[in-house]
């Protein structure tokens, strides 16, 4: 039997509590369980019952990727040895090292780890919830409703006007809601439509992506496909029944102006947020997220506390990628504060997006904190590459399912003295 499952009695204790048990909680486990004493106790609390690979979500949306190769039962996940707690957190009271689940049941422990992602927002745009996965409303961000934007974008042909949003930051991976455009461009420019269909992108932000050297790369592609791309908006409300989508201006003169534009498509990229268990708690900054030294992943207060991935507060791009990156950084520090050992700094907030422009073609953009360019191959990191397609498609779903979430840590370095974001 791979995995102890747990059923949660009164009080529990473990030295080492997971909450989440998304691609951070277990590849931290995993991790753990390579690099610790083999009679360390840890243990997952997570309520899922199928993990999830949301990198190719995008894929799926696509028609590039199958959704059955893009999840796996959370059981088979849990490291051997591990102990899953099948629950939600319901409140964290730091100050006495426990946690209180949803059913009632209170668990210790001797360090934390928080990872519990984010949830999407869909209630935050009027009438969104009413509509998503019919009347042509669709999103990748969602495993339930990314074939359906497949069905959609196989529905489109000459005339049809085809809406993207992108939503408020933070959330998780900012590359996904232009990918989704770029592919639906490319199919509909194979079918020979694309010049009769008309595509709207509306940008919460001022520009595309947030990082300059990326984001005057991804506005060529915008203009190659004739992308009508428009800034500082953001969806507020949908009518599915009317086919219609209503924007608010964010910025300039004209902030609070409301446009109401139809769709024969619209794809949307919901806004994002922790987790209500973590805003309320005494682990939140002001703005929700669990509050962290950017650097070492320990939290800021409660020292014995530790998190990464899309709750954590440090100012990284939410990528999976980032937490290749941070989880070897914080079982370190997990170990090291076992030992009695100072924690250290080792995470530079890397961050990896590869970014879909056309079926074949990806730019692979890799960056640190302040937006430094850090590619990993040797080669123009600006450029549209086939061999980032396939690092997309293949390299990565083999790397993440065999590697990563089995807890090997070695991977290549990335050239952080790349010199070409100087322009």
């Amino acid at each position: 039997m791979l995995v102890e499952d747990s059923p949660v009695a009164n009080t529990q204790h473990h030295q080492i509590l997971i909450v989440g048990g998304g691609t951070a909680g277990i590849t931290v486990a995993a991790s753990l369980r390579r690099r610790g004493p083999k009679s360390l106790d840890i243990a997952i609390v997570e309520p899922s019952e199928t993990h999830y690979y949301q990198p190719c979500l995008t894929l799926v949306g696509a028609g590039a990727y199958g959704m059955a190769k893009a999840q796996r039962p959370e059981r088979s996940l849990i490291p051997r040895g591990v102990t899953l707690i099948r629950g939600a957190a319901q409140s964290f009271d730091p100050d006495k090292s426990s946690v209180v689940l949803d059913t009632g049941d209170t668990l210790t422990y001797d360090y934390l780890v928080v990872c519990t992602g984010v949830k999407l927002d869909w209630d935050k745009i009027d009438g969104l919830s009413a509509t998503l996965g019919k009347n042509g409303v669709c999103s990748i961000y969602s495993p339930l409703h990314a074939p359906y934007t497949w069905q959609c974008v196989q529905g489109l042909k000459a005339g049809s006007r085809v809406v993207f949003t992108q939503p408020p930051l933070p959330f998780k991976c900012p590359g996904a809601p232009q990918k989704i455009v770029y592919l639906t461009a490319d199919r509909l420019r194979r079918a020979g439509t694309l010049q009769a269909c008309d595509l709207q992108y509306f940008v919460h932000a001022p520009v595309v992506f947030g990082v300059p050297f990326f984001a005057r790369e991804l506005m060529k592609v915008v203009a190659r496909y004739g992308i009508k791309a428009h800034f500082q908006q953001n969806l507020v409300a949908v009518d599915g029944t009317a086919k219609t989508a209503t924007f608010e201006a964010v910025g300039n003169d004209d902030k609070g102006k409301r446009t109401t534009v139809t769709f024969d498509m619209l794809h949307v990229s919901p806004p994002q947020s922790p987790h209500d268990a973590i805003t309320k708690s005494p682990l939140a900054n002001a703005a929700g997220w669990v509050e962290v030294n950017q650097n070492s992943m320990q939290h800021v207060r409660y020292l014995n506390v530790f998190s990464l991935g899309d709750v954590s507060s440090a100012p990284n791009s939410k990528t999976a990628a980032a937490v290749r990156k941070q989880a070897p950084v914080v079982v370190r520090n997990l170990l090291r504060m076992k030992a009695g050992t100072p924690v250290e700094t080792g995470y530079d907030g890397y961050a990896s997006c590869p970014l879909t422009t056309a079926y074949g073609k990806v730019i692979m953009a890799e960056f640190v904190y302040g937006g430094k360019v850090t590619p990993t191959l040797p080669l123009d990191p600006a450029r549209e590459r086939w061999i980032g397609w396939w690092i997309k498609v293949t390299g990565l779903p083999l790397f993440y399912w065999s590697y990563m979430l089995k807890g090997h840590e070695w991977f290549p370095r990335h050239n952080s003295a790349f010199k070409g974001d100087a322009a």
